[in-house]
């Protein structure tokens, strides 16, 4: 028996789902299916918190399929450095160069290797790159770009771009794989290093598992190497490719997406100083809008800094000012988008998935009438898309099960409150331009406002309250913090929610709380954060 038919059949008699076994190891479920289809294995940590679960032995889990020596069994490097939107960190602190020159090293490797299916003999793998304006980007690009020549495959630079773009050229030219350097809407101090597979998605967790081993010295001790990865030489040595034409043809994408002009639109753009800052204006200013351009001045300090998707406060300001018809508001690397309404009101992406769903439900391009959204979506939109005739699928945080949810049942439309909105007819990951013109498009065919289009959803006030800690896991185990989110749940009776959950980039908590006024949510977020606090959680 495989390991993933002792998986299956673990989880069957103790009567457990794919998605409940998925929650309980903090992985997605298209990762279990993989496992229990043995299109991958578990990750060291992983098989670890499964023979606990199960309360069997590793030995008599992995018995007959590999050969790992106990001496091993306690190593743990799964989701040491990639959490759930990449390896992630402060620049030369938690993410430094030997780090990316290392990941580079691993992948330049990995794809000419029989352990990513490659069966051509001096295969030459070809990996795209693109990068975000923090100034450290520049030195995880050069990192990165030596570890993957290093190891005889060729670097193929997009230069700055945004991560969308990284996917569609990814999935476009057939690379083994892309990078996008970025720490997204984090500040200009963290960075961080996204791997998008050939189809354009974010890579599995099984191949994550190995870049992991392979930082940390494990690879040698698992039996995947019996020495070093190899250093190409003499005309092996991979090749640095300057590829701006690849950016230059998802521009052309974009563009072509549109049937209207947009030469009446007056448009506001928040770039956030970030990978958009050129590629905005080019694709707006194509379509014939009137653009006013925010944000777009970077520095390699100030992305994201009191501007973008994170601070939409000033692009609202403009659009008022101004009288612009619509402003959109991107993050670093442009994977998100928020809108503004003509009267500076903004419009989240609760509101853009539910304009987004209806256009595509009156094409009669929604399937099965679903969008798919994270827990953290209002519990107002989840009952205007009922109103409308949608379904709502819900998905715990972070666009990556979005989309796996999305493409396990062929849905249309799904994203996440914050901005990320994936259009799976157009793209496999979110895309902040695609969405500020596929609503573009809505405000020119309906001849409406966006205040309009947005008005049908009625929202709860929500609240979020982030609290900095020593340990996630602890919080979230701990019975009193547990019995205050109960208590709290009590008190909204009915008339909202409660939702606590940690972040997967950054050690923080947070709580979410839905409720009848602005004043009760904040309110009822303290009553929990308190417990957190009192029970010595809270980092210093």
């Amino acid at each position: 028996m495989t390991i993933g038919e002792k998986i299956a059949k673990l989880r069957t008699t103790a009567g457990i789902s794919q998605e409940q076994l998925a929650e309980r190891l903090s992985v997605s479920r298209q990762s279990v299916s993989k496992w229990e289809m043995d299109q991958a294995l578990p990750q060291t940590d992983k098989i670890l918190q499964i023979c606990d679960l199960f309360q069997i032995s590793a030995d008599e889990l992995l018995r007959d399929k590999v050969n790992l020596p106990r001496s091993v069994t306690g190593v743990s490097h799964g989701n040491k450095y990639f959490g759930t939107d990449g390896f992630r960190g402060e620049a030369n602190v938690n993410l430094t160069s030997m780090h990316a020159y290392k990941v580079g090293r691993f992948l330049g490797w990995y794809y000419s290797s029989s352990l990513s299916g490659c069966t051509v003999a001096g295969y030459r793998p070809k990996i795209v790159i693109g990068k975000d304006t923090r100034r450290s980007s520049y030195m995880l690009e050069y990192s990165l770009v030596a570890g993957i020549t290093a190891s005889g495959a060729d670097a193929y630079m997009l230069h700055v771009t945004t991560t969308p773009s990284v996917s569609y050229v990814a999935r476009q030219d057939e690379f083994d794989c892309g990078i996008m350097i970025t720490a997204s809407h984090n500040p200009f101090y963290d960075n961080g290093i996204k791997v998008i597979n050939r189809y354009g998605e974010k890579l599995d967790d099984a191949t994550t598992a190995l870049i992991e081993a392979y930082i940390d010295g494990d690879l040698k001790a698992l039996g995947v190497l019996s020495e070093d990865l190899p250093l190409a030489t003499g005309d092996k040595i991979g090749l640095i490719v300057d590829y701006v034409s690849g950016r230059n043809r998802y521009l052309g994408y974009l563009i072509s997406l549109a049937s209207n002009s947009y030469k009446n639109l007056k448009i506001g753009l928040d770039c956030a100083n970030g990978a958009s800052w050129m590629i905005a204006k080019s694709v707006f200013s194509a379509l014939g809008a009137q653009t006013v351009i925010i944000g777009a001045e970077p520095d390699g300090v100030n992305v994201n800094q009191d501007c973008g998707s994170t601070h939409i406060e000033k692009l609202c300001r403009l659009v008022r000012d101004q009288h612009l018809d619509v402003g959109f508001a991107f993050d670093g690397d442009a994977d998100r988008c928020l809108a503004v309404d003509e009267n500076g009101n903004v419009v989240d992406g609760d509101k853009i998935m539910y304009i987004l769903g209806k256009r595509l439900m009156s094409k009669g391009m929604l399937n099965d009438n679903t969008v798919v959204a994270t827990v953290m979506s209002n519990s107002g939109f989840v009952a205007s898309l009922k109103e409308a005739g949608m379904k709502c699928a819900q998905t715990t945080v972070g666009d990556r099960f979005v989309y796996e949810c999305m493409q396990n049942n062929d849905y249309s439309l799904g994203g996440e409150q914050s901005g990320h909105i994936i259009l799976k007819k157009y793209a496999t990951t979110g895309d902040g331009l695609l969405t500020a013109i596929m609503l573009a498009e809505e405000i020119c065919d309906r001849k409406s406002s966006l205040a309009k289009l947005a008005e049908p959803v009625m929202l709860y006030p929500q609240y979020t309250k982030n609290i900095r800690v020593k340990n996630k896991a602890e919080v979230l185990a701990d019975s009193d913090v547990l019995k205050a989110l109960e208590d709290v749940e009590k008190l909204i009776d009915g008339k909202g929610r409660a939702l606590l959950r940690q972040s997967g980039t950054e050690p923080v908590i947070r709580v979410m709380i839905e409720s009848e006024t602005q004043e009760k949510c904040e309110e009822f977020a303290q009553l929990i954060a308190d417990k957190i606090i009192e029970k010595g959680y809270k980092a210093d």
